[in-house]
């Protein structure tokens, strides 16, 4: 009968007996180690100090799958340490490459993408840098190492039962990650604007868990083609049609005067406030607060809903596809020059790829803004007009959208051309002293507005403006909970939706109606946008309007009807959820099944 210490004296005399076959283990079982250093250096991240211990943990389950499956493929360690290496490397220098181009990393999107990957890649610069040597270094040292610890002739074999069981583990651990609510549960989510922040291998996994969006209950293309007959479209009013279109998203443009409890020294946005000849005007109920830009220029651009996409998951990244109906494709059926302009960096939010999908005749970023008036560190709206105006100038007929940039945050920023205007009472300056920064940058945005709106004023050619924020600022709950007088798990949905409001208005230089205190959210605004332009209305659009009749303002957070009421999802009549189902349908075909015989609903010829 064994004693306890039998068992490892067994190994000990094994260890002693086969030192090369222990080595050779030794060796495959560092090797996921070496993979994920390397590949980490290709992935710009220091992987000591970048990721979490948690990161690092579900990043090596997957390396060590990856070994796990070549050894189990190849029978020898030797080749499959040496091909595991090499494989990730391989991927991690595609990635690096991308990184490096395009300012974020390989997403599962991109590998669907590679013809028109390769259509460009005569483009680019391909030169050895110095994470490329770093990890090249370091694939060399651990083949050598494979090759010198790793005898070649002894196949090493593993018992059915123990192939059996390795294979049962990773199934089940890859059906959990990728197929049931694990990574939700445990709020794993892509990373999508510092997108090396998971890891490599860990975000791309991540990605691809929610790379695809759900197809709603009842979905058939039959029934598709039933609503197309019912939305047939609406053709363009001419004699509304403007020469320029002038779409601004404008960063972190709040109105904070939503909230009663904002008692500032003065009005940080009185221009606005005053607008009312030729001048639609409101709230617009974002989808998010506190960031997530891009997920509201995807829904205004094309009345898609982040409702329907997995949470925090951006479109730019994930869902954009080439040929995807767009506010921009349908002004560039009209004749309209299209620019999309960004006064920040152009690997932001994957935009270059998703702009030219959205069918953009041009883009422009940073560099080409010539001398900028920076207001702290960033391009100021004042600076960013003149490009409009340039723009406008310079084209016969034009629709510009333009995302700004001067109002990001953080705001303990410096005051470079920034005056301190606007004061706050100690409790709410006590709670978020960074929120006085915020103010005074809606004051100087403001300022920039009135000289907009005198510019386009004085223009010959008729010009409609659209101006909308993305979502409020991210100041501190602190902040937020002394606006509203108590905690904010404590709100009902509409004192929630308020943190969600930023103001919109659409104003011409020309007669239009007006209207004021309109509610909207961003997937309907690009439908009141192209109505109030006269542009014809795709079948898709049709729907929308009548939709918004319903609901005007539709979004994760919660609902508002056409009589003013607050509603969760729940809480909607059974002629609302009906409603809500069909915009569903209609949303993933648009998004994901886009079939022939369906595109005249969505697209313009």
């Amino acid at each position: 009968m064994d004693t306890l210490f039998d068992t490892p004296r067994r190994l000990l005399r094994n260890l002693a007996e086969y030192p090369e076959r222990w080595a050779s283990r030794l060796v495959l079982m560092l090797g996921p180690w070496v993979c994920l250093w390397m590949v980490e250096i290709l992935n710009e991240n220091d992987v000591f100090q970048d990721l979490a211990a948690w990161q690092v943990l579900m990043n090596m389950i997957f390396y060590y799958c990856i070994f796990t499956v070549l050894r189990l493929l190849l029978g020898r360690n030797r080749r499959a340490a040496a091909a595991g290496a090499a494989v990730c490397f391989l991927f991690g220098l595609v990635n690096h490459y991308i990184l490096r181009f395009r300012g974020r990393i390989l997403f599962p999107a991109d590998i669907t993408g590679w013809r028109t990957a390769a259509n460009v890649a005569s483009g680019f610069d391909y030169s050895v840098d110095i994470y490329i040597t770093q990890a090249a270094i370091l694939l060399t040292a651990y083949l050598a190492l494979v090759f010198f610890c790793t005898p070649q002739r002894e196949r090493a074999r593993l018992s059915p039962l123990a192939g059996i069981a390795l294979w049962g583990s990773m199934i089940c651990y890859c059906y959990a990650f990728f197929c049931t609510g694990m990574l939700p549960a445990l709020d794993i989510y892509t990373q999508q604007w510092v997108t090396q922040r998971n890891g490599f291998l860990l975000n791309f996994s991540i990605a691809l868990r929610y790379s695809s969006v759900d197809k709603p209950e009842g979905y058939s293309r039959d029934r598709v083609l039933e609503l197309a007959e019912e939305y047939p479209g609406v053709p363009a009013d001419l004699e509304k049609k403007p020469v320029n279109i002038v779409v601004i998203m404008n960063e972190s443009f709040g109105d904070l005067t939503i909230f009663d409890s904002l008692d500032a020294s003065e009005d940080p946005t009185p221009f606005l406030h005053s607008l009312e000849e030729n001048t639609v005007k409101g709230w617009m109920y974002s989808s998010v607060t506190g960031g997530g830009t891009a997920t509201i220029e995807f829904e205004y651009l094309t009345g898609f809903t982040s409702l329907f996409q997995p949470p925090h998951t951006v479109a730019y990244q994930l869902y954009v596809e080439e040929g995807m109906p767009s506010l921009a494709a349908l002004a560039g059926s009209q004749g309209y020059a299209t620019t999309a302009f960004h006064p920040y960096k152009s690997s932001g939010w994957n935009r270059i790829i998703a702009y030219d999908y959205l069918d953009f005749d041009r883009q422009m970023y940073e560099e080409d803004v010539p001398s900028p008036y920076l207001i702290r560190s960033y391009i100021s709206d004042q600076s960013d007009y003149e490009m409009i105006y340039r723009a406008t100038e310079g084209e016969e007929t034009s629709f510009f959208f333009n995302v700004t940039m001067q109002n990001h945050s953080g705001y303990a920023q410096g005051w470079r051309n920034l005056e301190r205007s606007i004061l706050l009472p100690d409790n709410l300056k006590s709670a978020d002293r960074t929120a006085e920064q915020f103010l005074a940058l809606m004051r100087e945005s403001d300022k920039a507005l009135e000289q907009l709106i005198g510019y386009y004023s004085q223009c010959e050619e008729p010009t409609l403006v659209v101006f909308f924020g993305d979502h409020q600022p991210p100041l501190t709950n602190a902040f937020y909970e002394a606006l509203y007088g108590k905690k904010l798990s404590e709100r009902t949905t509409e004192e929630v939706m308020r943190q969600y409001a930023v103001p919109f208005f659409i104003w011409a230089n020309y007669d239009i109606e007006e209207r004021q205190d309109v509610v909207i959210s961003p997937n309907f605004l690009g439908v009141l946008t192209a109505q109030t332009a006269g542009l014809p209305l795709t079948g898709y659009m049709e729907f929308l309007s009548e939709l918004y009749e319903v609901m005007p303002a539709v979004t994760p957070v919660g609902f508002v009807t056409a009589d003013g009421q607050f509603l969760k999802k729940s809480e909607l009549s059974e002629e609302q959820k009906d409603w809500l189902w069909k915009y569903e349908v209609l949303n993933y075909c648009g998004m994901v099944d886009l079939f022939d015989e369906a595109r005249p609903m969505f697209c313009m010829d």
